[in-house]
């Protein structure tokens, strides 16, 4: 009902920048949230960066500052500008929705196919 695709698979050398974005479409009634969670190899998911239909954002501490989201935008596209990436951020990242669906009054979490980010020289 709700699909989310992602863009922006790079390599990127460390103190380099790399935009992510994550385009929903389907049937949607409203976005409630829309982030960014990432997974490395052997660790958990964690949450990066969400932004809220009001335009609050939530970052994980070792993001700040480093980090934006922004977004979503006409096209339900919301982006992931990140700069001076680590070689520990290196990760699948991977988008996130709360949407309320247009054919039932009810928010749904949906995800995507997640999109690899390496951070090497």
């Amino acid at each position: 009902q709700v699909q989310l695709v992602e863009s922006g698979v790079g390599l990127v050398q460390p103190a380099g920048s790399l935009r992510l974005s994550c385009a929903a479409s389907g049937s949607i009634f409203r976005i409630n949230t829309m982030g960014w969670y990432r997974q490395a190899p052997g660790k958990e998911r964690e949450l990066v960066a969400v932004i809220t239909s009001r335009r609050n954002t939530n970052y994980t501490n070792s993001v700040k500052g480093r980090f934006t989201i922004s977004g979503p935008n006409a096209k339900n596209t919301v982006y992931l500008q990140m700069s001076s990436l680590k070689p520990e951020e290196t990760a699948d990242y991977y988008c996130n929705a709360r949407v309320v669906l247009a054919t039932r009054p009810a928010e749904y979490d949906y995800w995507g196919q997640g999109t690899q980010v390496t951070v090497s020289s």
